[in-house]
């Protein structure tokens, strides 16, 4: 009754109720409120038998429809068929258009629409992943790595970020306050761009970050270098990275074949969510560069390596769950239920003890 956005009718049953809760009679409610018994009687019966929902208006069926069911289908079929040639997707107006022979107009074809939760203008990525038995498996060994890490072992998950833009805003921003959001200018200046190469060491969470002017061969070699002595000697090394092509080259692999403590697992194609680096970079876009203001080259890289510096003090390890030879099994189980008559020709993995 309070409520001051409350519709006034509304408020006025909210008062007969309440009235009557305090012992009222029927006729001094009315003579208070200024409405006839009648009507205090029906809201009384109304809130006896269906609690406060009964104080609401009962839904009307209001006026008939103008566009009946096969306009409505026709807008749905449309909606999901391939737009027109020249166009990537169906909007309110090429909807109407197809239509015209309805007389629908584009701003009822979009309330139908919303209606009927089609909304063609929108997409989703989605990747379209064969089910193979070998990307599960090299799923499954990045998967018992993170889970039941090799003794002796320093466990290292390498990536880079290519392309971080150095951008600056043309006017400051302005501070965020009480009751309004901070204020940023559109406008920005570009100054060139930034590319990081990182490992993370999986038992600590701690990162080493480096700027790489190009992200080729010569330049991730040279990190594996700098990275092979700052180990203690009598640790392996075994790393964790994509199918980048610096990290797949002659070079690469020739460098890896020549220290026989450095082994390597690679994670599957499409599955570079799987390297934990990706976790510190996401880290580094909400925490930097997503709000930063970088007027140069060497200033974005220098406030990279701050950041680090900074993450690197109170740094602890991530946590990974995700167990790829379980769901692979989940899998399996499922799909011999869903077909018992169906063979895959192929023999599921093993879980691990």
């Amino acid at each position: 009754m309070r409520r001051g956005s409350a519709p006034r009718a509304l408020v006025r049953r909210a008062r007969i109720v309440l009235l009557a809760f305090r012992g009222w009679p029927n006729e001094q409610i009315a003579r208070e409120l200024g409405c006839a018994v009648s009507t205090v009687r029906a809201w009384r019966r109304r809130f006896t038998r269906c609690g406060l929902p009964g104080l609401r208006d009962r839904p009307r069926s209001g006026r008939p429809e103008v566009y009946g069911p096969d306009v409505r289908l026709r807008i749905a079929v449309t909606a999901t068929s391939v737009p027109p040639e020249g166009c990537s997707a169906w909007t309110h107006r090429l909807i109407a258009a197809e239509l015209a022979g309805t007389g629908i107009p584009a701003l009822q074809a979009g309330r139908i629409l919303a209606g009927l939760d089609l909304a063609p203008h929108k997409v989703r990525g989605w990747l379209n992943r064969r089910d193979d038995d070998q990307f599960r498996a090299r799923a499954a060994a990045v998967c018992d790595l993170y889970l039941r890490p090799p003794a002796n072992t320093v466990l290292i998950c390498i990536d880079e970020k290519t392309g971080i833009q150095a951008k600056c805003r043309k006017y400051p921003e302005r501070a965020a306050r009480p009751g309004r959001a901070a204020l940023r200018e559109l406008e920005y200046i570009r100054n060139g761009t930034v590319s990081v190469i990182a490992a993370l060491d999986v038992a600590t969470g701690q990162v080493i970050a480096e700027p790489v002017t190009r992200n080729d061969p010569v330049a991730f070699t040279g990190f594996l270098h700098r990275l092979d002595q700052c180990i203690a000697p009598h640790l392996n090394i075994h790393l964790i990275m994509d199918n980048g092509s610096s990290h797949v080259s002659r070079a690469t692999r020739a460098r890896i074949a020549a220290r026989p403590r450095i082994t390597v697992t690679r994670t599957p194609v499409h599955a570079s969510w799987l390297d934990m680096a990706e976790l510190w970079f996401s880290v580094l876009t909400r925490g930097l560069l997503r709000r930063g203001e970088f007027t140069s080259r060497a200033d974005l890289t220098e406030k990279i390596s701050n950041f680090t510096i900074r993450y690197n003090r109170t740094a602890q390890p991530f946590t990974r769950a995700y167990d790829a030879r379980t769901d692979h099994a989940r899998y399996q189980a499922r799909h011999a239920a869903e077909h018992p008559s169906a063979t895959t020709g192929t023999q599921p993995l093993t879980l691990a003890a």
